[in-house]
């Protein structure tokens, strides 16, 4: 008889103590039940023994947390089966962590971004077992290591280079310090007998004919003398192949010909089929194991041209313009982000027709939830490692655990056909540059060797169908790493320091970090902070603004167009509206440039807790007005107005397979609807290009221009120029009339204008804090209308949902 392999969870029983430092005095002694997965936080959280660090400054209040060494243990039975080998699985340990095994010392882990597999045969005992897994402090470590290797240039106290830890869990411009401690993946004694498939190396390719899989499988034997023949069986589309195993290795190829490609999201199917590999021997089956694959072709055209270098994406031989946005983790504590909740987030994502996610490298390895649900999305997903805005040692310990934690996690994401990039880090190659690292660093190491050796050699070994590029930005040709002409660059002036205006002055080939920041949804604010008065400086307020002279920035980047109102609710939306104006001006001006510019990846999508920051979605997953800015300028037809050097023009975007015919209507009007000279022409945009159409000079040329206005309209798409700011306009207050009718899943909300209303909006959340819509910011010219969907479940007050301080327009940011 085959004994088949025994997978059995670890996760109940646990408790979790503390062992030593700064814990109050109530916790002495104290066992707290504590649920696996989990970090020592949650626990607390629910046995009701901290306040919601997310509130006001607790915060501040729990820092003693990351101080603690924190103690988790649990029992569980085990009996001989007959299974040669007894395996204790750890897929994730945050972070330096101590395994006892009854007493005897199993392992020891200093690595949040990788798993542990340790034989325990030896410590295993017939009947009860006891597992204790001892956490020492995150802070303490960190510090105690940097001193070791020496300080090097970070943007934040804690030296979260010296450890391998999500940087972002000892705070950020946008995050709350957590400095967690737990046993943050699933845990599980693996027995089984013979052999184990141990790695899975997979690439699935487009073929002249379908597709083309290729893979290496290697395997562990129970004993590692045991030469035996094994076989192994592999299944694709129908497709078959066996393998013999004469080491520790196999590689197969299958030629699928009934395969479909994979596309992206927006350019086909995401066809994905299942991959399975079984292990066998002369008496039977030994393991299985599957992958989940598409198949397609990827790279990144970074061919020198005329103007620089490009840095174009192409998939299927398909040049894709990149609509993207960075993600961090969804919360700051991380075990609380499930399958369920990334499915939320990314079809927020495509809904506002975006179609990649750069996981960005101060974060984490997301689960396979995130990554698998990227592949049924069509979202395209862009890595980068662990590493963001310091230097980085290379010296041990450090340098064994990134090349773990790289292999590892080169392996398991390349099988992703939503995989199209991995990247070396975030921003490190520009701060050796131009943050003054260099005479800082006085001769240590910075992390060059991970970047420009270590990570394309893995990648090349591991997974060659993978793009790999050294860091973000980066200049393909060795130029400075955030030149212009060449690769990604990251654009940051304008936020810290710059009108967003002086995003034209730019014609970058591929953007990948921008942004501009708002506060969160008023519900979101309201419920986290309970400052009394509450305003924009109050001390709640300050606490939840993590960026640098945050506020002064968000006032100095009003100030050009609105004036700063004086009531914290209308505070809160225009800072909002700003923000969404700031990063939607920059996206028109980008997708105008294509091919030039191939992409823009906004910084960022979501958020890990409730805060006034760069999101699009709030901590507690709410839409800000940023979102809709987001939909509107990645939207598959597209019309703006940009200044040209022929004249004001009107450039069409087209990122259909289909060319875009339609008769194009430009006019100047006045605020008050009335036409003053008028343009219309046939104009056609190529399948995935453009046009461009100059305006005619009495069309473009205001003659009052605090009180005109220029309107180009196709069937699929509409575009204004505005002659003066806001500030500066006669833009009148908004003269609406609302009727609401109930409809399946919510409230339509049919809005007619009787004046122009310039960005409407609805914020349904400070009626229903489950109420939200996918329509906003939406111009009307006198006798328009708009509606607008409010979802909710629960019954509203409809009459509500038209009261000014949730039917919001730019007009009243004017209006004195």
């Amino acid at each position: 008889m085959t004994l088949t392999p025994v997978r059995t969870p670890l996760h109940s029983g646990w408790t979790v103590r503390a062992a030593h430092g700064p814990a109050p005095e109530h916790l002495d002694g104290r066992q707290i039940p504590a649920t696996v997965p989990g970090v020592v936080h949650t626990d607390l959280l629910s046995a009701g023994l901290i306040p919601d660090p997310y509130l006001d400054d607790n915060e501040s209040l729990l820092s003693w947390i990351g101080l603690v060494d924190w103690t988790y243990e649990t029992t569980f039975e085990w009996r001989a089966d007959g299974h040669a080998r007894h395996d204790l699985v750890f897929e994730g340990l945050d972070t330096v962590a101590t395994v006892r095994l009854n007493g005897h010392t199993v392992l020891s882990a200093a690595n949040q971004h990788r798993s542990y597999r340790v034989d325990v045969r030896g410590a295993l005992l017939d009947g009860a077992n006891r597992l204790e897994v001892a956490f020492r402090s995150p802070v303490r470590h960190a510090d105690a290591l940097s001193q070791e290797l020496g300080p090097r240039p970070r943007p934040y106290p804690t030296p979260f280079e010296a450890i391998r830890k999500s940087a972002c869990s000892f705070g950020w411009d946008w995050g709350i310090a957590t400095a967690t401690s737990g046993i943050w993946r699933p845990v599980a004694l693996e027995s089984w007998s013979v052999a184990r498939i141990s790695e899975v190396r997979v690439a699935a390719d487009r073929a002249e004919s379908g597709g083309r899989l290729s893979a290496r499988v290697l395997v562990e034997r129970a004993d590692a003398a045991d030469t035996a023949p094994l076989t192994l069986d592999v299944d694709v589309v129908g497709q078959s192949v066996s393998a013999e195993v004469a080491g520790d290795s196999t590689d197969v190829v299958i030629d699928v010909p009934d395969a479909e490609p994979w596309w992206p999201i927006g350019y086909g199917q995401q066809a994905l089929y299942t991959a399975s590999f079984a292990l066998s021997d002369a008496e039977g089956e030994r393991d299985r194991a599957e992958r989940r694959v598409g198949f397609r072709s990827v790279r990144w055209d970074t061919e020198t041209d005329a103007d620089g270098t490009p840095f174009t994406l192409v998939v299927n031989d398909q040049p894709v313009y990149v609509k993207g946005v960075n993600w961090i983790p969804d919360d700051a504590l991380f075990t609380r982000v499930d399958r369920a909740r990334y499915e939320r987030r990314l079809r927020q994502a495509a809904a506002a027709n975006l179609n990649l996610v750069r996981v960005w490298g101060g974060g984490m390895y997301e689960s396979e939830d995130f990554y698998e649900l990227c592949d049924e999305l069509g979202l395209l997903t862009w890595q980068d490692f662990l590493f963001a805005c310091a230097a980085y040692p290379e010296e041990e310990p450090i340098r064994s655990e990134v090349e773990a934690e790289a292999r590892e996690q080169i392996v398991r994401l390349a099988a992703h056909p939503s995989l199209v990039l991995l990247t070396g880090n975030n921003e490190n190659l520009w701060g050796y540059e131009d943050w003054g690292w260099k005479q800082m660093l006085d001769g240590r190491t910075w992390g060059a060797y991970y970047y420009y050796e270590l990570f394309p050699q893995l990648v090349d070994e591991l997974a060659a169908h993978v793009p790999y590029s050294p860091g973000s930005p980066f200049s393909p040709g060795g130029q400075h790493p955030n030149a212009e002409p060449h690769g990604t660059m990251h654009l940051w002036e304008h936020w810290n320091r710059q009108d967003y205006l002086a995003y034209r002055d730019h014609e970058p080939r591929f953007v990948a970090e921008f942004g501009w920041q708002g506060p969160p949804a008023w519900s979101t604010m309201t419920r986290s902070i309970s400052d009394e008065p509450l305003t924009p400086e109050s001390p709640g307020m300050i606490v939840h603004q993590k960026a640098a002279e945050g506020n002064v920035k968000l006032t100095r980047g009003l100030l050009p167009h609105f004036r700063v109102p004086t009531d914290t609710d209308t505070w809160h939306w225009a800072m909002q509206l700003n923000q969404a104006h700031a990063v939607g001006f920059a996206l028109e001006h980008f997708r105008s440039l294509a091919p030039h510019n191939s992409g823009a990846v906004v910084w960022q999508l979501n958020d890990c807790w409730p805060v006034t920051s760069w999101a699009a979605i709030d901590g507690d997953e709410r839409l800000k007005p940023l979102w809709h800015a987001l939909k509107r300028a990645f939207a598959p037809r597209v019309a703006t107005i940009q200044p040209r050097e022929a004249g004001l023009s009107v450039v069409l975007g087209n990122d259909t397979g289909a060319p875009w015919a339609d008769d194009l209507v430009i006019r100047r009007v006045r605020f008050d609807g009335t036409v003053l000279a008028e343009q219309a022409v046939q104009v056609t945009a190529s399948a995935r290009g453009g046009a461009g159409v100059v305006i005619a000079p009495d069309v473009a040329t205001a003659q009052d221009a605090a009180g005109e206005l220029i309107v180009a309209s196709t069937g699929d798409a509409r575009a204004f120029w505005y002659f003066a700011e806001p500030r500066d306009s006669r833009l009148p207050a908004a003269d609406v009339a609302v009727e609401t009718v109930a409809v399946d899943g919510g409230t339509e909300v049919r809005v007619t204008a009787n004046s122009l209303v310039r960005d409407l909006s609805l914020l349904p959340d400070k009626v229903d804090p489950d109420a939200y819509t996918e329509d906003g910011l939406i111009t009307l010219l006198p006798g328009e209308t708009a509606t607008l969907l409010v979802r909710h479940t629960e019954p509203i007050d409809t009459a509500a949902l038209a009261s000014p301080r949730v039917l919001r327009t730019a007009n009243e940011l004017v209006v004195r």
